[in-house]
């Protein structure tokens, strides 16, 4: 059976493909997007 890996939600902006603070997101939604990304080094 597989261990899960730890995730951490992030946010990036869809202009730059930059990762951006969740306040900007939440400020300008309509650019952004939150993605689920896989932190192995959490364990």
């Amino acid at each position: 059976m597989a261990q899960k890996v730890p995730r951490q939600t992030a946010h990036r902006s869809s202009k730059t493909g930059r990762f951006v603070t969740e306040k900007y997101a939440e400020r300008y939604p309509d650019i952004t997007e939150r993605e689920r990304i896989k932190r192995p080094d959490w364990e």
